[in-house]
């Protein structure tokens, strides 16, 4: 029997290579997980009244487009937050922004971009870029984002010849796992360089909500002041991080038409929407900004005890936004291994989220700390990382 090739080369997904890595005894009492990003902080008050009233919609298959009410919420949310008019039919609901970022390769890659194709990712990254690379028969291209680029790709360096192949560029902002954000001229960079290369923007822009002061740019936005090909930027966005519901898995995508339209076919045949209750759930949720605004406070109050712990340490750079932290580290394996058996704490290493390029890969000095559980439990554990690993 055969089988294909093009995921033989995958590593071991992230987190089954974590439980393989810590399966080693602690000698700590209690435990404290700093690994996934999976917030912990309330959800809004209203859910559940808001899912009572909408049972019977389980009863029904659901608009695979999203309702109206819910592609008017998001509407309104993109005119709120950054200024732009996206009609309903530019808009497409998805079951977090995982599915879209996965099928925006398959429904946007061409088959031909003088010769195979490139997809272009970041590298740290977010691990469907590459398996969205590999689905479509492009090649993956991994750009460093590291200390040296601001913790952003710098993909104006790229040669020529990969830039005139490049089909997609994917682009976290802010960035997952450094929490640097692209800030309004890197933007313009990055949409001038795809204008002239003729390649799509997919931004994922799942943390957008999580910042310190100022609210961080959008791609799309930055691209309708600058009157860019209204196919160039496909943005993508979730309720998991901004309102704390990624068991909703509601998110959407938003873009051209054309670039819309052919997401909506794919997932016509291939997609699986959120049900009807949910759909309800989410329009209520992405209607709502006060809980957004007490979620953020929450973030600024653990920016400010991290920077009290840890801000110490060489090369430790504060978010701009999100909830990680990206920790320098001898050997982020090592350190995560040392953590767990001494301290009981649960990190990630940094080269899990990473892939090497010329055998460097830019995560094995890091690991990543997930800012997502209760503040005093927080404390407590970039405490004992701290006092472990740096002290």
């Amino acid at each position: 029997m055969v089988f294909p090739e093009r995921f033989a080369d995958l590593p071991a997904a992230t987190w089954p290579r974590l439980r393989a890595l810590l399966d080693v005894p602690t000698k700590a009492s209690e435990t404290i997980n700093m690994t996934i990003g999976e917030p912990r902080h309330a959800f809004p008050a209203f859910v559940g009244e808001i899912l009572a009233a909408n049972l019977q919609g389980f009863a029904k298959y659901p608009d695979n487009n999203g309702v109206p009410a819910l592609l008017e919420a998001i509407g309104g949310f993109l005119h709120r937050r950054y200024g732009v008019n996206v009609p309903p039919s530019q808009i497409l609901t998805l079951n977090g922004t995982r599915e879209g970022l996965y099928n925006a390769a398959m429904a946007l890659c061409p088959e031909q971009k003088n010769g195979k194709p490139i997809i272009l990712s970041p590298n740290p990254f977010y691990p469907v870029y590459a398996v969205a690379a590999l689905s479509a028969n492009a090649d993956p291209v991994y750009v460093p984002a590291t200390a040296e680029t601001g913790h952003l790709p710098d993909f104006a360096a790229l040669p020529d010849d990969v830039l005139n192949r490049t089909a997609l560029a994917y682009i976290c902002s802010p960035a997952n796992p450094q929490g640097a954000v692209a800030d309004e001229c890197y933007w313009r960079d990055l949409i001038a360089l795809a204008e002239t290369y003729d390649f799509k923007v997919l931004a994922d822009e799942c943390y957008s909500e999580i910042y310190r002061d100022t609210p961080p740019p959008g791609a799309l936005q930055i691209a309708h002041q600058m009157g860019a090909d209204p196919e160039r930027v496909v943005i993508f966005h979730s309720l998991s991080k901004r309102s704390n519901l990624p068991g909703l898995r509601s998110g959407f995508c938003a873009g051209g038409p054309e670039s819309i339209a052919r997401l909506r076919q794919l997932r016509a045949f291939a997609g699986a929407p959120l049900p009807e209750p949910l759909q309800a759930i989410a329009a209520s949720v992405w209607n709502d900004e006060a809980h957004v605004v007490e979620n953020r406070a929450l973030y600024h109050r653990k920016y400010e005890i991290a920077d009290d712990i840890l801000g110490h340490i060489p090369g430790y750079q504060s978010p701009q936004a999100g909830f990680f932290l990206w920790l320098p580290t001898d050997d982020g394996e090592e350190a995560a291994v040392r953590l767990w058996q001494e301290t009981g704490v649960r990190v990630l290493p940094g080269a899990y989220l990473s892939r090497a390029v010329n055998d460097e890969n830019p995560g094995k000095n890091y690991i990543r700390v997930a800012m997502v559980a209760p503040t005093q439990e927080m404390q407590r554990g970039l405490t004992l990382i701290r006092d472990c690993l740096y002290d």
